[in-house]
């Protein structure tokens, strides 16, 4: 059996971390990106190979969605050198950090920032991976909750998460005849450090927690298995959906 490879984008904590590791428990090497954290990286370098995987980190800045190209050819030139072949299996655009405000307060460098993190990076990093992605592979797209319902503060971030899943199905028909599945996973309100940890606040997490059928805030680990099912044989016929991993919010 050939080895399956996944390039992640932000997965050096949170959700993108726990997305890696789940990948890497079903024996997928790991090429990640991080921000700024290179320590974080290194940890979670760690842990895969400790699994008896390959990791490999790139630092990339989603806010410069024109960095797209310079990465892929960084991870084509690592690939080719590492197996021989610059292709890789699965595509997780995952990258992203949140902005809380109304409406009224939210000003156009916040506006262009959740459009290049959430829309452009997503999109052009896709497009300069396409020709890499093996036939077969899977896209997955991470949205969010907000994308369905709404919540004060979050319009900038939502309004680009809906685009990223109009993009999905738009992925899923045009790749359709290499037999590339593109899908999206969208979390619920999650505790992690995303738009500064507001969703650790007591007061917070108790109001999410009246409002999921499931009665408490969702952690990372639980949405990286649903990423790594998604990359799984068993899940080659979904295509172009996409799954809410929210514990029941809002339903």
């Amino acid at each position: 059996m050939n080895k399956k490879i996944a390039v992640i984008s932000g997965a050096s904590r949170g959700l993108g971390k726990d997305m890696a590791l789940n990948l890497a428990k079903d024996g997928v090497d790991i090429i990640f990106t991080y921000h700024k954290n290179e320590l974080k990286a290194e940890e979670v370098i760690i842990s895969i190979e400790t699994m008896g995987q390959r990791a490999k980190a790139f630092q990339y800045d989603a806010n410069s969605p024109e960095s797209s190209k310079d990465l892929i050819q960084n991870i084509e030139a690592y690939l080719t050198d590492t197996y021989g072949t610059p292709k890789f299996d699965f595509l997780i655009n995952n990258a992203g950090t949140g902005t809380f405000n109304l409406i009224p307060d939210t000003t156009e460098e916040q506006f262009d920032n959740m459009m290049n993190i959430h829309l452009k990076s997503s999109y052009f990093l896709t497009q300069a991976a396409l020709p890499y992605i093996n036939e077969g592979g899977r896209i997955i797209n991470i949205s969010s909750g907000l994308a369905r319902f709404s919540l004060p503060g979050m319009s900038a971030y939502a309004i680009m998460k809906g685009g990223i899943e109009v993009f999905t199905r738009y992925l899923a028909k045009e790749l359709g005849s290499r037999k590339i599945t593109a899908n999206v996973v969208a979390p619920g309100a999650i505790a992690t450090d995303f738009a500064n940890g507001s969703n650790k606040d007591p007061q917070k997490a108790d109001l999410i927690s009246s409002i999921t059928a499931l009665g408490r805030v969702g952690k990372a680990e639980d949405i990286g298995g649903t990423v790594a099912f998604l990359c799984s044989d068993r899940a080659g016929w979904i295509n172009g959906q996409r799954i809410e991993v929210s514990g029941g919010m809002l339903v």
